[in-house]
């Protein structure tokens, strides 16, 4: 998940105010969302993404338009997003999210491992990885580990790491299948990776990589799995319940979408389940 956002311009919010979706008047209105123009599975600007596609169900059901500002999710995107007023909404940000308002989680997933079909690997504790070639996600030019990388470090797992940057070479479509597919070349033997862009890019591979989310979801108070919402200015709590309400309505149409870009799913209560 990459380093995301920024502080309000308080003359352009007072600016947009009139024109925001806010609570039950909502129909004729228009829904205003930020998001990354390359971020495949998340959302392009072709609007080819799972998260584009839940937008537009939401809109549907509200009877509003969707207008996108597309910014590429870096440090500093909700500063120069949501907190400046030219949107309204953020998909795709972290359940209690510091920076911004958030409804409840649509979904919750947890890192996987991406391999080839002859190689299972489900475990942090499972031997081979000592003898394998591991590619894990880092987040950012300070180069933060995400989870996975903690964790075999902790078990003096290093020497055979190789670290991919989770936004890679933005010049080029979905930066973030680089990892995956340098499992598919052989480059790396598996991919500890944010589960969405495991299960869409490996579903894309030929043949499709093996995917098997990491066991156990949580590894010594470092957890592997992460609940998602919408976001939305603080402040905002009416856009805030409405979506909230349009979410739980909408949860088998989005489920299913999900199901559709093989995104691995964890029970809220349990471990991580069967990529679907």
């Amino acid at each position: 998940m990459s380093s995301l956002f920024l502080r309000a311009l308080a003359l352009a919010t007072l600016a947009t105010a009139a024109t925001s979706l806010v609570g039950a008047e909502v129909h004729g209105r228009m829904l205003r969302v930020c998001a990354d123009p390359n971020n495949l599975p998340f959302s392009n600007d072709h609007e080819e993404g799972f998260e584009n596609r839940i937008v537009r169900l939401i809109a549907t059901e509200l009877g509003a338009d969707v207008r996108y500002t597309w910014w590429a999710q870096r440090r500093g995107f909700i500063r120069n997003t949501l907190n400046a007023g030219v949107c309204d909404l953020v998909p795709g940000v972290p359940f209690d999210y510091e920076l911004a308002l958030t409804t409840p989680p649509y979904y919750r997933s947890s890192y996987v491992a991406v391999s080839r079909p002859n190689l299972h690997v489900d475990t942090l504790d499972d031997p081979k990885l000592r003898a394998l070639r591991i590619g894990v996600q880092m987040i950012g030019d300070d180069f933060v580990n995400t989870p996975p990388a903690h964790a075999l470090s902790r078990r003096g797992i290093v020497d055979n790491v190789v670290g991919y940057l989770i936004y890679g070479n933005y010049a080029e479509a979905n930066p973030a299948a680089h990892i995956v597919r340098a499992v598919a070349s052989g480059e790396i033997d598996v991919a500890l990776v944010w589960g969405p862009v495991g299960g869409y890019f490996a579903a894309r591979q030929d043949p499709p990589l093996a995917v098997a989310p990491l066991l156990p979801s949580q590894d010594k108070g470092v957890p592997f799995d992460f609940a998602i919402a919408m976001g939305v200015r603080k402040g905002d709590d009416a856009l805030r319940d409405t979506l909230a309400k349009v979410l739980e309505r909408l949860k088998p149409e989005i489920d299913h979408i999900l199901a559709e870009y093989h995104v691995p799913h964890v029970d809220q209560a349990g471990p991580a389940g069967a990529v679907r």
